[in-house]
């Protein structure tokens, strides 16, 4: 295996936007590695990268707890070194519906949408990843920006905003370390087939994002 290419962790696997995106930096010749909950099919996933002719690695873990998150990065990197970028793209978009949006539900929202993303990209920004001068990359919601709420999604709405003040501290804390953190805001419905929000067509603004460095709260 040519350990001189460069590695992207996505956290976050999925037929949308997560593989997506996977697949963009893997046509740049990126190595992936794969984070998803589901077993069965991150199995399907490997084999669709394989048959693209990209290299790939999965790994399984659940963003609600973040040692299993751990477990997961720590493997992949042993076995494939220091990554080049880490891109968590994990949100939970059930509809609320009547569901009663508890003390408890919220805190677990919270860690799964917000939290574990802080947690990710902390265990990735070590000196090594700074000398590779790596990118984390954030997938937000439009609501952090345009306060326009979506009622049905209240715990969403709540954790992309928190997500997006993290963004802004961690861009911060981390860029005079040589490393970039940004996140790309979706503030529409994902659809394929969408001229603008096809899974395909938004992966290349963290494509843009990784390789110029510049905007750090990009607006889709």
């Amino acid at each position: 295996m040519n350990n001189m290419k460069k590695l992207l962790i996505l956290v976050g696997a999925g037929k949308g936007l997560g593989n997506a995106i996977a697949k963009e930096f893997a046509s740049h010749d990126f190595r992936v590695a794969l984070i998803a909950r589901n077993a069965e099919n991150l199995t399907a996933y490997r084999q669709e990268f394989q048959a693209l002719g990209y290299e790939v690695m999965t790994q399984v873990a659940d963003a609600l707890y973040p040692e299993t998150l751990t477990k997961a990065i720590n493997a992949i990197q042993a076995e494939w070194g220091t990554c080049d970028a880490l891109v968590y793209n994990v949100g939970i978009t059930e509809l609320d519906n009547d569901r009663p949006i508890t003390n408890e539900l919220l805190m677990q929202r919270y860690q799964i949408d917000a939290a574990s993303a802080y947690h990710c990209a902390m265990l990735v920004a070590t000196p090594e990843f700074a000398a590779k001068q790596g990118a984390i990359i954030f997938t937000g919601g439009g609501f952090a920006k345009t306060f326009q709420p979506i009622l049905a999604l209240k715990p969403l709405c709540i954790d992309k905003a928190a997500l997006n003040a993290m963004n802004i501290v961690l861009h911060h804390l981390l860029a005079p370390q040589g490393i970039f953190v940004g996140s790309v805001l979706v503030s529409n419905v994902i659809q394929p087939n969408d001229p603008k929000y096809a899974p395909d067509v938004i992966a290349k603004a963290y494509w843009k994002m990784y390789c110029e460095r510049d905007e750090f709260e990009l607006l889709y």
